[in-house]
Formats: C-alpha cells, sequence, structure tokens
C-alpha cells in the first residue's frame, strides 16, 4: 500500500472512507481515470482533518456522478454544466465534488470561462494556489500516485500561500476572497510574490467584477468555518466585506457578534451536519445590525436561492417552538432535556444558543452538551449490544430510550462517610486504667 493511500485512509472517517470506495468504482466500471485533489489533498497534508472530498475525473464527469447517485442513493446538491461538476451529498452526510479534469480560458475578467477536457496535470496546472493543486491516483494501475506539478507540498511544508499564475485574480477575482478565507484557517503566510499579485490586481479593480453567484457561494463556505469572525475581519480590513453588502462595511459587521457565535460553535459536535446548520445562524449574527431593507438588498446582491434564505431569515420564527419546549417548567429530568434538543434541528439549537435571553434555554441547552451529550457517547459497544430488541424495530427503540434515560437520570450514591476514630490520650500522659491497650490487657491476663 502506497504511504500516501494509508495517510489518506487515517485521516478519512469510516463514512468518507466509504465514498471514496464507491467513487473509485463507479469510475472503474466507466473507465475513466479518477483522482482526489483539491481541498481534500491539502487538508490531508497539512495535517488538517478532511471535511470535504474533491475529485477529478479524466472523462464525462457528470455520467459518473448520475451512476453513483443510482448506485449509492446520493442526491446532488449543485451541478454546473459548464464546468462539468457537481455536488452530491450522501445518505451519510458526506459530501463530495466531482468534476471533469479541465482546463479554462477567460475572454476577460470575470467573465464566463471557456472550458474544454483536459489530463489532471493540465487541470492541476490551472488551479488557484499551488497548496490545492495536487492530486492523488485512485486508479488501479497507479493507485496511491502523487501528482504535484506546481510544488505545493514544499509550500505547504514552508505554510505559504502561493498563487499557480501571475495573471490568477484577473481570470478569477474571487480567488482574493479565496485567499483571506484560507490564510486564517490554514493559518498560513502569503508569498512575497502572490502578495505583489494580489496588489496588482486590486489596483485595476478587478474585485468589482466578482459575480454575484460567486460572492454568494463564497459567503456560504465563510459561514461553515470555524473562525468565521476573524475572516470577516480580514475581508474588512482589505476593503472587500463591502462587495458582499455597503452596509456591511464598519461597524455594522458585527464583529463582536461572530466572536461570540465562533465560541457557541464550539460547543456543537464538528461533524458534516453541525456544520452545515452553521450558515443560518451565521448570517443572523453577520447582519444582526443590519434594516431588513439592507438584509433584503445583501441577499439579492449574492444573488441567494430561496432554500438558503429561508434558511437564514426563518431561522427565528422556527425556533420559537423548541425555545418554549425548553422553558417548559415541566422539565425536570435530564432525560427529558435530551430527549427534546437531539431530536430538534441544529440550526435552531444553534440560534438559540446565541439569541434566547431566557435563563432556564441556555441552561438545559448548555448541559446537554457539557454533560448529558458526553454521558451518553461514554457509552460503550457492549453495553449498546445488550439493549432489547433488534434495530430499527419499535421495540429496541423504546428499548434505547429507556436505557438511555436510565443513564441520565440516575442518581450516583455518595459513599457512606467515614467514622472518625476515637480520641486518644492528650501527648504526654499516661492512658486511664479503663483504657485497654495490647499491653495491659496481656498484664492482667500475667497477674
Amino acid at each position: 500500500m502506497s504511504d500516501y493511500i494509508y495517510m489518506l485512509e487515517s485521516h478519512l472517517s469510516p463514512d468518507q472512507n466509504q465514498v471514496v470506495e464507491e467513487i473509485q468504482a463507479a469510475a472503474g466500471q466507466s473507465n475513466v481515470n479518477v483522482f482526489l485533489t483539491g481541498g481534500a489533498m491539502r487538508d490531508m497534508l497539512a495535517g488538517f482533518r478532511i471535511r470535504d472530498l474533491d475529485f477529478a475525473i479524466e472523462g464525462n464527469a457528470l455520467k459518473v456522478a448520475k451512476a453513483i447517485c443510482d448506485r449509492t442513493g446520493a442526491k446532488t446538491l449543485a451541478s454546473d454544466e459548464n464546468r462539468k461538476s457537481a455536488e452530491l451529498v450522501f445518505p451519510s452526510g458526506v459530501t463530495a465534488q466531482i468534476a471533469m479534469s479541465r482546463q479554462e480560458k477567460f475572454a476577460r475578467t470575470g467573465a464566463k470561462p471557456q472550458v474544454t477536457p483536459a489530463t489532471i496535470q493540465e487541470d492541476l496546472r490551472g488551479r488557484d494556489f499551488t497548496c490545492n493543486a495536487i492530486a492523488l491516483s485512485l486508479n488501479k494501475a497507479s493507485r496511491g500516485l502523487l501528482l504535484d506539478p506546481m510544488n505545493g507540498l514544499a509550500d505547504i511544508g514552508r505554510r505559504e500561500l502561493r498563487a499557480v499564475t501571475t495573471y490568477g485574480f484577473y481570470d478569477d477575482p474571487s480567488r482574493l476572497l479565496r485567499l483571506h478565507r484560507l490564510r486564517v484557517r490554514l493559518g498560513f503566510t502569503v508569498e512575497e510574490r502572490t502578495q505583489m499579485q494580489v496588489a496588482n490586481a486590486r489596483e485595476a479593480e478587478v474585485e468589482k467584477l466578482i459575480p454575484a453567484r460567486a460572492l454568494g457561494d463564497e459567503l456560504k463556505r465563510i459561514g461553515t468555518e470555524d473562525s468565521p469572525a476573524e475572516i470577516v475581519k480580514a475581508l474588512d480590513e482589505a476593503g472587500l466585506l463591502a462587495l458582499f453588502s455597503p452596509a456591511l462595511a464598519g461597524p455594522k459587521a458585527n464583529l463582536a457578534g461572530l466572536v461570540r457565535f465562533e465560541k457557541l460553535i464550539r460547543m456543537l459536535p464538528d461533524d458534516i451536519r453541525s456544520r452545515a446548520a452553521r450558515f443560518g445562524p451565521f448570517l443572523y449574527a453577520l447582519t444582526e445590525k443590519l434594516s431588513a431593507k439592507e438584509r433584503q438588498a445583501l441577499a439579492r446582491g449574492v444573488e441567494m436561492h430561496k432554500a438558503a434564505l429561508d434558511l437564514w431569515q426563518k431561522l427565528e420564527v422556527r425556533a420559537k417552538k423548541l425555545e418554549t419546549a425548553l422553558r417548559s417548567a415541566r422539565l425536570k429530568k435530564a432525560s427529558q432535556v435530551y430527549q427534546i434538543v437531539s431530536v430538534a434541528a441544529t440550526d435552531e439549537v444553534l440560534f438559540l444558543l446565541y439569541h434566547s435571553s431566557l435563563k432556564p434555554v441556555q441552561e438545559r441547552l448548555r448541559n446537554y452538551f457539557q454533560k448529558y451529550l458526553p454521558s451518553i457517547q461514554e457509552i460503550t459497544a457492549e453495553e449498546w449490544a445488550a439493549v432489547e430488541g433488534k434495530p430499527g424495530t419499535p421495540r429496541y427503540a423504546k428499548a434505547r430510550n429507556d436505557f438511555i434515560a436510565n443513564r441520565l437520570d440516575r442518581r450516583v450514591r455518595k459513599p457512606p462517610e467515614p467514622t472518625p476514630p476515637a480520641p486518644g490520650p492528650p501527648a504526654g500522659t499516661a492512658p486511664p486504667s479503663s483504657w485497654s491497650t495490647p499491653q495491659t490487657a496481656m498484664a492482667r491476663r500475667m497477674r
């Protein structure tokens, strides 16, 4: 086994490993070459947990994506006919992008690119930053072969962000936004020549040509990051935050609220579903100081889809029912709180943590994440196996709920307090004759 394949498998969750195997199999059946690329390779080689899987196909990527959906039950979240790419979500919650290996040529700055099929080497040479221009072969004949034509591995070792081409920011100005996001997330510095390229691009004001759709995509990615406040601050200092909405520039960006939001997201499990649920609460925190008219202008300016708009603007109304349930005086047991929160929508839970001013709601949500959930996670596989019934049946579901309730509600008995020892004689005095010691008892017997 290749060292890189071993490294990959050790960085992936079991569900992600399953997705990689499914895509390898589908590409093999379609007789096309498949490579793991982009952010997945960057994060693996830099020692970060892999969040999303990116695959490049030397062939018809959309056909492979359809075959994967038919085979696994995955669904298409978005597709791009021009770039021949599709973003899939699998039943396990794992997301993956499958794209045709391609070359892109731009007639003018910010224009829609002319896309043509290309080899994986040509594809990598046309990417944004060298750390994203690395691929790993998943093909039977070359499985585990690392492709690094732009020496991105060395840049990762130096913890530097370096642009692949001199005109990358002119071709796709949205890379200016991506540069700040990746710099914050990875903790990398920007290579000196790339800094000069950024300065030249900003002098030409290419940022004004970023398409609205690209702004919306970048805003969504910022919302799923671990440090959105720092990213927003970096964009504001660079004069780029106003691209999303002029109203966000300056004090209306609500950086203090975003800092508090960052602390709250660390309470939630860091899994795929929790990360995806951050977007609505993030937008609420980001735009909290904006007027209703300014919020609407922001949504139009980034061409936000109705589904994303609802996740944001209907969040407060949706969370009211959960808030009412959690404030109830009838909640006396930990298991009752656990049952309510464990089935609640994650974005509603995060919103209440950020927004609700009710003390019982805050206490019960924090107890859930800091006490109840860790207690359930400590249950061993052997203990779960002892639950009556067959998984998936109503009998098992009831027995499982009873088991959880018993674990959360049981009272730990305090150990009995030790009996204090009888007081001894004062120091320097002889014991009274009424006290019996081994020596005095022996003396009495000898008499």
